[in-house]
C-alpha cells in the first residue's frame, strides 16, 4: 500500500466562503508532506477531517484504506496528532499528562519520551496550566512523536517556540523520516519545509492551487534572482530602462532585484560592466518565492 493517506473530492462549507472545497491529495509511504496557506484558509479543517473530528459535507479522507470519519478510533492507534489548538485534559503536570497518554497508548517504556524532552529542554513537571505556550507546544510534540507512530499528523507544530527549539524540532522530523515515518504537516515557517518536506500543497481559500515537489524548488536552475545596488542614482536608473524582470525595487537605495533566465546572465553582466555597482548577489529560488508567485498568479487570474 503505497499511497498512506489519501484524501478525495473533501468539502465542508462553513458558508460564506468558509471551508475546504474539492480538496485531492495523496501521500505516500515514508513522505513528508507539507500544507501551507495563510490563516484561514482551511489547513487545520483538513487535519481535523483527516483525525476524524469532523464529518465532510462531500467526499472522503483514508488512512491506510480505512475511513477517517467511520474508523476514527481504530486509526488513531498508527497516528500521532499535535492539534493547531493546544487543550489539555483536567491534569496536574506535563509528567501526569504525558503517563496517561502512555497508559492509554499501551506504551510500556518512557524512554523515547525523555529523549524528546531532552531535546526540546522542556520540564514536564511544571504545572500544566501555568505552562506558557511554548511549553505547552513542547509537551504536545513530546506527546505525538512518544509513541514510535507511524503516521504523524502535525498541525502548525512549532507555534510558540523559540528559533533554536524550531531547529531542534526540525531536527526531529529528520529523524522520523529517516526511520521512514510518513508525516503530514502545516506550518507557517517555509525554511522548516525546504529542509523536511519531500512535497508541499499550496492552499487558497479552502482549494489547492498548487503541489510542488521540493526537489524542482532545491535544484532550480532556470531562472535566478539578483540583487543589486548602484552606488549612482544616474546608473541605477538607466539600469531600469534595461527590460529586466524587475520583482522588487527601493529608489532610496539605488537597490533593484531582478529574476532572469539562466542563459540571460552574460547580457546582464555586460550591461552591469559600464556602470558603478556597490554590490551585486545571487539569491537563490526558495520555497516562499514559488508560494508568493502562485498565490498571487491565482489572485490574478480571479481578478481577470
Amino acid at each position: 500500500m503505497n499511497e498512506i493517506i489519501k484524501i478525495e473530492n473533501l468539502t465542508k462549507d462553513f458558508g460564506q466562503g468558509r471551508g475546504i472545497f474539492d480538496v485531492n491529495l495523496s501521500i505516500k509511504r515514508g513522505e513528508v508532506f507539507g500544507l501551507v496557506g495563510i490563516n484561514g484558509s482551511g489547513k487545520t479543517t483538513i487535519m481535523r477531517h483527516l483525525m476524524g473530528f469532523l464529518h465532510p459535507d462531500k467526499g472522503r479522507s483514508q488512512i491506510m484504506d480505512g475511513d477517517c470519519w467511520h474508523h476514527s478510533a481504530e486509526l488513531k492507534k498508527y497516528v500521532g496528532y499535535i492539534p493547531g489548538e493546544i487543550s489539555f485534559p483536567d491534569v496536574r503536570t506535563g509528567v501526569d499528562f504525558l503517563k496517561l497518554q502512555a497508559d492509554y497508548m499501551g506504551l510500556r517504556s518512557m524512554n523515547d519520551a525523555n529523549e524528546l524532552i531532552e531535546s526540546l529542554n522542556l520540564d514536564p513537571t511544571a504545572k500544566l496550566k501555568r505552562m506558557s505556550k511554548g511549553m505547552k507546544q513542547k509537551t504536545a510534540i513530546v506527546n505525538a512523536f512518544m509513541c514510535d507512530s507511524d503516521i504523524l499528523l502535525l498541525d502548525e507544530a512549532t507555534t510558540g517556540l523559540d528559533p533554536l527549539m524550531q531547529k531542534s524540532f526540525t531536527e526531529i522530523i529528520k529523524k522520523e523520516k529517516r526511520k521512514g515515518k510518513t508525516i503530514f504537516m502545516s506550518s507557517h515557517m517555509f525554511d522548516e519545509m525546504e529542509s523536511t518536506c519531500d512535497r508541499v500543497a499550496f492552499l487558497k481559500d479552502g482549494r489547492i492551487i498548487h503541489v510542488v515537489d521540493m526537489k524542482t524548488i532545491l535544484g532550480n536552475e532556470k531562472s535566478k534572482e539578483y540583487k543589486i545596488e548602484f552606488n549612482k542614482e544616474s546608473d541605477y536608473l538607466a539600469f531600469l530602462t534595461k527590460d529586466f524582470d524587475i520583482t522588487r525595487q527601493k529608489d532610496e537605495y539605488n537597490q533593484v532585484t531582478i529574476r532572469i533566465p539562466d542563459t540571460h546572465s552574460d547580457r546582464l553582466f555586460r550591461v552591469l560592466s559600464s556602470m558603478d555597482v556597490r554590490f551585486i548577489s545571487h539569491m537563490p529560488y526558495t520555497l516562499e518565492m514559488c508560494f508568493k508567485e502562485v498565490y498571487n498568479n491565482a489572485n490574478n487570474t480571479e481578478v481577470a
